[in-house]
């Protein structure tokens, strides 16, 4: 088939899918905050008691944070199918397109079942029931949001970031971005045996909405005059 320089990918725009991303989650955060008249938030390693008295204090603030939580996690879903398909369209056919597809998915799943062990704390009769098992939840709820959705993100970023390379889809900073936020989010697994090694979670988390933007803005919608348009 003939060469057409002006195809363009068919999907939803990138940068708009990540902004929705990106709001959903500070929402999450600003409302949480706003609802619970300036309480901290309690770390998953303080004592069971602490916890479940943090949680019994704040049920409107989690069900209304976590409604937004779990509204990030959809849009997060949408940008990996597109910007996977944009890779296939743009004449990538490595196995990175797949990697980055499973660790968007898989990340974007981690937050959704994350905020759905924090909704379940919006439940008076739950939270009072055990402190041990508001402990456990909770404790689930931060590994699935924090370790889980960071080494997703990391094979998200990874995964576009060296398609990327070898067809030069993105400028080499962008590309040595997505590389060092895969590397931390793939070190963020040792705070599983090692509690330090959670400086990569929010490393790998705001690093990421950066990331997420800049892969949006810099990546080709329109196939070069290289591409055959019969290869897609």
């Amino acid at each position: 088939m003939e060469l057409n320089s002006q195809s363009r990918h068919a999907g939803p725009p990138l940068l708009l899918l990540a902004l929705v991303h990106l709001l959903l989650f500070a929402a999450s955060i600003f409302a949480g905050t706003f609802l619970r008249h300036g309480a901290v938030y309690v770390n998953p390693y303080s004592s069971s008691q602490a916890v479940q008295d943090f949680f019994a204090n704040s049920p409107q603030a989690i069900r209304v944070s976590t409604f937004f939580f779990f509204g990030s996690a959809v849009p997060l879903g949408l940008f990996t199918a597109t910007v996977v398909s944009r890779l296939r369209f743009l004449g990538v056919r490595a196995a990175g397109t797949y990697i980055a597809l499973f660790g968007g998915f898989v990340a974007s799943a981690a937050l959704g079942i994350s905020a759905l062990h924090s909704w379940v704390f919006s439940i008076p009769d739950v939270v009072s029931s055990s402190a041990a098992l508001v402990h456990a939840l909770y404790f689930l709820s931060f590994l699935f949001g924090g370790v889980a959705f960071a080494v997703g993100f990391g094979l998200l970023a990874s995964g576009v970031s060296v398609t990327s390379f070898f067809r030069r889809l993105l400028p080499a900073w962008l590309v040595v971005l997505g590389m060092v936020i895969a590397l931390a989010g793939e070190l963020s697994s040792l705070s599983l045996i090692w509690y330090p090694a959670s400086f990569f979670l929010p490393l790998t988390r705001f690093g990421g909405f950066v990331w997420l933007i800049a892969v949006a803005v810099w990546l080709p919608r329109r196939q070069s005059s290289e591409v055959p348009e019969g290869r897609q």
